[in-house]
């Protein structure tokens, strides 16, 4: 399994904004890297964000963390997500973007990720929200996967990912499969989950690891086979427990090492990526502020040597 993690502290919340704090320290965090990888050219993931919106076409530099590529060293690799925020639907100027994007980073980027969370509407920081945004799935994975093939990029792999899909939108994978084609099916190198057990819905801890094997045994009947794509790698794309009042820190490390340990155990997972290195503020109390393996002056928590340990294990 390969492991990455999300090396900024700025978060998005569940209302549009940000949870922000002090700028990144990228030596610090460089730093980090270094003891989370363990051993040089071990295979280790750099998440990074940047979006296409109306009007910024020609921005291509990262937005969390900033200059991303700088980190993606000693073997490690960009996970890079390419948001979809449009307002004005343009699919075209977002493809158009993409293949810039590939141009750009293609040489140091193992996942690139189309679209963030299309599933979810009601945030404006996820591409759910935006019209087009199934067709920008679609062709936009194409998109991708054929220009990298054209520069020699044939190690780039390419997917989107979704939150945990139940009742009426099980279905938002396979209504993707039918609108794309065998085409899209077979430009998919992977599919993505974002997700969040015992964050925004309690889950008891005697229940943790039943609901934890229950929710990945589902996306993958439910949600990936009826879609035909029940064989595909799925890439958990972030998962986190954040700190905070009533949330100790070695409930965080309990967390993480049970989400690793059933992750690993389950078929077909190939990849899990932290979400996030440090705190955006480890002052305030909210939950999006403290979501970090370390606080905001990169003081390490429990968790981040359970997931080093984790690293050295499964990676």
């Amino acid at each position: 399994m390969i492991f990455g993690i999300y090396p900024g502290g700025a978060t998005g919340d569940d209302t549009g904004g940000l949870a922000t704090g002090a700028p990144d320290d990228p030596a610090r965090v460089s730093e980090a890297l270094d003891r989370l990888q363990g051993r040089a050219g071990r295979p280790f993931l750099v998440r990074a964000y940047t979006h296409y919106e109306d009007g910024n076409g020609g921005r291509l530099a990262t937005a969390t963390p900033a200059d991303a590529e700088r980190y993606a060293v000693r073997g490690r690799r960009l996970d890079l997500v390419a948001q979809y925020r449009s307002a004005s639907g343009d699919v075209a100027g977002y493809r158009a973007w993409l293949r810039a994007l590939v141009e750009r980073y293609g040489a140091v980027t193992d996942t690139l990720q189309v679209t963030e969370e299309p599933n979810v509407v009601g945030n404006p920081t996820l591409d759910g929200d935006y019209p087009g945004v199934r067709e920008a799935i679609v062709t936009g994975v194409r998109t991708v996967k054929e220009h990298a093939r054209a520069l020699g990029h044939t190690h780039l792999r390419t997917g989107f990912n979704t939150t945990p899909l139940f009742g009426p939108a099980t279905g938002f994978v396979a209504d993707l499969v039918r609108e794309g084609g065998e085409d899209f099916t077979t430009a998919l190198d992977y599919i993505g989950l974002d997700f969040f057990p015992d964050v925004f819905r309690p889950v008891p801890a005697a229940g943790f690891d039943a609901a934890v094997s229950g929710l990945l045994r589902h996306h993958r009947e439910a949600v990936l086979g009826p879609a035909g794509l029940a064989d595909l790698p799925l890439h958990l794309t972030e998962h986190g427990w954040p700190t905070g009042p009533g949330r100790g820190p070695e409930r965080q490390a309990e967390i993480v090492g049970t989400v690793v340990r059933l992750a690993a155990a389950a078929p077909g997972i190939a990849a899990y990526t932290h979400f996030a290195l440090r705190d955006a503020d480890s002052a305030r109390p909210g939950l999006f502020h403290r979501f970090g393996l370390m606080t905001d002056t990169y003081a390490p928590k429990p968790a981040f040597d359970v997931l080093r340990g984790l690293v050295e294990r499964h990676g």
